[in-house]
């Protein structure tokens, strides 16, 4: 978890544990990352039922 933690974000599990400046930019990041991948899953599923 540290290693992908760090990978996608820049910190370490504990550093993200430890501000909550960090927290909040992370979770914005996660935020970003969830709407991309509905946004691509959405189109994904147009393509195939059409």
């Amino acid at each position: 978890m540290e290693k992908a933690m760090y990978q996608s974000y820049g910190i370490g599990y504990e550093e993200y544990n430890r501000k909550l400046e960090n927290r909040i930019e992370v979770e914005k990041e996660r935020e970003k990352d969830h709407h991309k991948s509905m946004q691509i899953l959405s189109q994904y599923s147009r393509q195939i039922h059409t």
